[in-house]
């Protein structure tokens, strides 16, 4: 036998046992090669979108991604960035598949309510729908060391929310009126998502702030079932007809050193923090503060 006779049935060899390694994984009811569900991890405050916006796109755009599942540990942000996310994943013609972590809160659960089902741990803390605007007063630290402040400004409301004096009764109606809209469109979002399951009255009965445990929110049908990660995996390769076990895609967060040393999973970024408005809304649950 010759070196190349050997050398194609080396290759041959191959090939059989590759293909008999498909056939006897279709035989067990393994996902065909290709078939996947991808995990989108939504993590800690949520302060930007660029992201995971990005993420999404790459899950949507690829064929062998049959559904996505929306892993949600986060007790909310900011309400622009949770709206563009939530906007994306609209979008999407995959089934989505909400796994509520440890929190799931707020501007979390606002996410949530994307997906086709939502699936919570029975101690998961979600809830805590509605909006809250915080200011911090300083005028008597600054009194007390002599600082004063000037301020030039252009109308009546440009420095409304200043740490350097008192609120106005006006200042505090615009500003309410701002809060009440956005709160607004918190609870059209949720009653748009759960109107099989609840009222709009329901729904703002619910949106004061409270938080609820997973066992509670379904009680409450705030979601649709209790269960883990996997559980949600399995939930959403039944919604895309994925025979067997899927398999996962999932993008692995790279941990910092400085993140390592203190223990933390997510450090914000340096421009995000010095980028931070005098006035934000927040989708975010607000415990201890």
């Amino acid at each position: 036998m010759t070196k190349k006779q050997r050398t194609f049935i080396i290759l041959g060899v191959i090939v059989g046992l590759f293909f008999l390694m498909i056939v006897l994984r279709a035989l067990m009811g393994g996902a065909p090669i290709g078939e996947k569900v991808a995990v989108l991890d939504i993590n800690g405050v949520i302060s930007r979108s660029d992201a995971t916006i990005k993420l999404i796109h790459t899950y949507r755009d690829d064929p062998s991604i049959k559904a996505i599942v929306l892993r949600i540990d986060s007790p909310g942000g900011s309400v622009a960035p949770v709206q563009e996310i939530y906007a994306e994943l609209e979008k999407l013609d995959k089934p989505i598949v909400a796994s509520m972590g440890g929190t799931a809160a707020s501007g979390g659960y606002y996410l949530a309510c994307a997906a086709n089902t939502i699936v919570a741990n029975p101690g998961t803390l979600t809830g805590s729908i509605g909006v809250i605007m915080q200011f911090t007063r300083m005028k008597g630290l600054y009194d007390k060391v002599g600082l004063e402040h000037e301020v030039i400004k252009s109308g009546t409301f440009k420095d409304t929310g200043s740490s350097f004096r008192e609120m106005t009764e006006a200042e505090r109606a615009v500003l309410q009126g701002t809060v009440d809209d956005v709160y607004n469109q918190f609870v059209d979002t949720i009653f748009t998502a759960r109107n099989e399951h609840l009222t709009r009255d329901e729904v703002v009965t619910l949106a004061d702030g409270r938080i609820f445990s997973g066992k509670q929110a379904l009680d409450l049908k705030l979601l649709d079932r209790l269960g883990n990660l996997p559980d949600a995996i399995e939930i959403a390769g039944q919604l895309a007809d994925i025979d067997g076990t899927p398999r996962i895609v999932r993008k692995e967060k790279k941990v910092t050193l400085l993140e390592q040393l203190l223990g933390i999973e997510q450090m914000p970024n340096l421009d995000e923090m010095l980028s931070l408005p005098g006035i934000t809304f927040r989708y975010e649950m607000n415990l201890g503060r």
